[in-house]
């Protein structure tokens, strides 16, 4: 390939998060966030979600023990902005806190403003930073920051 010519990349296919648990973590990513569970070699202790089907994309956990030195890792999820909207009452009844762009506990989503994108977070069990993304199609206004959905709409 010449240096004129680039890769077109069509999009990110997998991921890997380190997990204490792989039970546990495998329960919360099939009946929390709802992905399709794809495989697991216990031998090897990894288990495979699809993402939207598996010619869409792929996550897999892997067991490592309960070392002292944990790596926390951030995956964003894009879901419609009536999803995200609606996640804080879902993740409340599945005992999860919905937090904020700072990890602070929230009562609905945010926007960042920059993209502008609604926007959800939570913790996994092994404290893994976990996104529930909708860009919004509207135009971004880098100077509204990060706040809560209800003050976006609300601008003038």
């Amino acid at each position: 390939m010449d240096q004129a010519t680039k890769l077109l990349i069509d999009g990110l296919y997998e991921t890997h998060l380190p997990v204490a648990d792989l039970g546990k973590s495998m329960d919360f990513y099939r009946d929390v966030i709802g992905l399709e569970f794809g495989s697991v070699i216990p031998d090897r202790k990894v288990a495979f979600f699809w993402v939207n089907g598996k010619s869409n994309a792929m996550l897999g956990l892997w067991e490592t023990g309960s070392s002292p030195l944990r790596m926390h890792l951030h995956i964003a999820f894009r879901l419609s902005s009536q999803q995200v909207l609606d996640a804080p009452e879902y993740l409340r009844k599945r005992g999860i806190v919905p937090r904020g762009f700072n990890g602070e506990p929230v009562e609905e989503p945010v926007v960042i403003g920059w993209m502008p994108a609604l926007s959800l977070y939570m913790r996994d069990p092994d404290g893994h930073s976990i996104e529930f993304i909708s860009v919004l199609n509207e135009q971004p206004d880098s100077d509204f920051g990060i706040a809560p959905y209800s003050s976006w709409v609300s601008r003038p």
